[in-house]
């Protein structure tokens, strides 16, 4: 572990984070209406698109990071295709405090996974027939207030009143 400081002082870890190993976990394309729905001229079909990020310690240092990314063009009968993804990471973290290690985790670990997985759902769908789709970048800060959201108003009873 690096540290910080003249000699006699007491060391303090300089922060880090590294990527150890990064990879496909799962996926699946679908190309459900092939070969009618690759048809030039086309409408534009409806694109939805949902983003989960997942993590679990393997060791005091060392945690896989999830990004699971899933969409579809389309619904129902009209389905042109759908992707689902899972790319995942290990990353190692050290000389972060404790209180500091979640957001990380759960921000910029996504954020330095995240072009990669944007380029295999782009070459999938471009495999499959169609122009590729190329994500718009995501806020994993937004997401990450979002799941603190969702857990505080989860650990509240039901029927309490907040002032």
């Amino acid at each position: 572990m690096a540290t910080n400081g003249a000699p006699g002082e007491a060391a303090t870890a300089v922060p880090s984070l590294a990527v150890l190993a990064q990879y496909v976990k799962d996926f699946s394309f679908e190309n459900p209406a092939a070969p009618r729905s690759l048809r030039a001229g086309g409408q534009n079909p409806n694109i939805q698109v949902n983003v989960n990020v997942n993590a679990r310690g393997m060791s005091e240092t060392d945690v896989e990071v999830e990004v699971k990314i899933d969409g579809q063009a389309g619904e129902g009968a009209d389905t042109v295709f759908r992707f689902d993804v899972v790319y995942a990471g290990v990353f190692r973290i050290e000389g972060v405090p404790a209180e500091s290690r979640m957001p990380i985790v759960l921000i910029e670990c996504p954020r330095l996974l995240f072009p990669f997985v944007r380029q295999i759902i782009a070459d999938a769908v471009r495999n499959g027939g169609f122009p590729p789709l190329m994500l718009d970048p995501i806020d994993f800060a937004a997401l990450y207030r979002q799941r603190l959201s969702e857990q505080a108003a989860a650990s509240i009873p039901e029927g309490a009143v907040l002032s």
